[in-house]
């Protein structure tokens, strides 16, 4: 976790506005849930690996002697948790309110998820998510929706040429189905296909035998994995998806994603849609059921964000079936690579003033400067007259001025 400095929260929270602008434009609705949450549904068994780096909140009243008998047992230990991420609160939300939404729910969700990780670079244990979701759409509209409103918002950011990865785990379940591989091994084989562009079809070949997985699956995978047209990914459409994947795909999981293509496409006014198919796309969380995406740029070698279809999370908390899918962008990784907009800045005047300057002189000019539309603070001057100003520059002021007994009008110089 960290503390974010001034010009740091300034410049973050430039872009949570764009990005909030922008879905509200294309109809989302912003709601809030609590950072916390009962902890059997954030241990329910649909949140994958993120249900382990959970922190979890001691029940109240406990003494040592109930800690030390409970010392196995967590849920014997805690009765709520801190948001690991904002999906499962979001399908508790939708189940505690369906009642008070409209038939298709349009929802957006800004704020802090908290997950125990080992803290390395871009990597924190606070970090802010920014989702979009659509509860109530089984039609392919849904995620194209969410596409063309995410590309809207990075679009936004400066950020263009972004596109979207995609695939669907319904594809990958029928391909690794048609190779030979078990259910019972499909689990295991997935996270080994994540690697692929990290170990290539070597490495995940060899890891594949080294999970003793069916020889003639692996045999018949490899020798898919090293066909010229199986990493051809463009450009997008139906020859292609058909290109990348093995022989007799079903027809309607074709459809499916030629026809996400076509809207995402009518949506961006685009013939080159952005997008591209990634038969090897995998997206390690377990209550995906089928659409997967991850949206890329070609500056950085690493998602900005993804999502998918959950068709199965909510009737878990309802007690019937829902269709859901979500996109998140991430946000961390877009603050480091959106540039500052000097039009955006507003004008931060920082007035320099001798200790004997009386109190509404300083006031007087500040309310002036405030009334024209700047944001401006006081500073008693220092003999380090160089480092103050260095200070308020980081801090994110752009100009200076002093004041003396008796100024009637400031001089206004930049800081820099």
């Amino acid at each position: 976790m960290r503390d974010i400095l001034p010009a740091d929260k300034t410049r973050r929270e430039r872009v949570l506005s764009i990005i909030r602008e922008r879905y509200l434009a294309h109809g989302f609705d912003e709601i809030e849930t609590p950072v916390v949450e009962d902890y059997t549904y954030l241990h329910a068994g649909i949140g994958g690996d993120n249900e382990k780096l959970s922190y979890n909140v001691l029940r109240r009243g406990l003494d040592a002697d109930a800690i030390r008998a409970g010392a196995e047992d967590p849920a014997a230990l805690s009765d709520l948790g801190l948001r690991y991420d904002l999906t499962v609160p979001l399908a508790r939300f939708y189940a505690s309110n369906r009642g008070q939404l409209p038939g298709v729910f349009r929802s957006i969700q800004i704020g802090p998820v908290w997950r125990a990780e080992r803290p390395q670079k871009g990597r924190y244990r606070q970090f802010v998510q920014c989702d979009i979701d659509i509860i109530g759409d089984d039609s392919s509209r849904a995620e194209a929706e969410l596409m063309v409103a995410s590309l809207d918002a990075v679009d936004a950011l400066g950020l263009d040429g972004s596109s979207v990865r995609i695939n669907d785990r319904r594809v990958l379940d029928w391909m690794l189905d048609s190779f030979g591989f078990t259910a019972d091994e499909r689990p295991g084989v997935l996270i080994t296909i994540d690697k692929l562009d990290k170990v290539g079809p070597e490495g995940v070949a060899k890891e594949l035998r080294e999970r003793s997985t069916s020889a003639e699956a692996v045999d018949a995978f490899e020798a898919f994995l090293r066909r010229p047209q199986t990493r051809e990914f463009h450009p997008f459409g139906e020859r292609q998806i058909r290109k990348a994947l093995p022989q007799d795909v079903p027809a309607d999981l074709i459809e499916h994603l030629v026809g996400i293509g076509a809207a995402v496409a009518a949506g961006r006014g685009e013939s080159d849609v952005p997008l591209v198919f990634d038969p090897f796309l995998v997206r390690g969380m377990g209550y995906y059921t089928g659409t997967i995406f991850e949206l890329a740029h070609p500056s950085v070698g690493y998602s900005l964000g993804g999502g998918g279809r959950y068709d199965g999370m909510i009737g878990r908390f309802l007690g019937q079936q829902v269709p859901a899918v979500g996109f998140s962008l991430g946000f961390e990784r877009l603050v480091d690579l959106v540039a500052d907009d000097a039009d955006s800045v507003v004008r931060a005047v920082v007035l320099i003033h001798d200790a004997d300057v009386p109190v509404d002189e300083l006031v007087r000019h500040k309310a002036a400067l405030i009334a024209a539309g700047s944001r401006v603070r006081l500073e008693r001057r220092t003999k380090n007259l160089k480092a103050l100003l260095e200070r308020s520059a980081a801090d994110g002021y752009t100009s200076f001025a002093t004041v003396a007994p008796g100024t009637t009008a400031l001089d206004l110089k930049p800081l820099s």
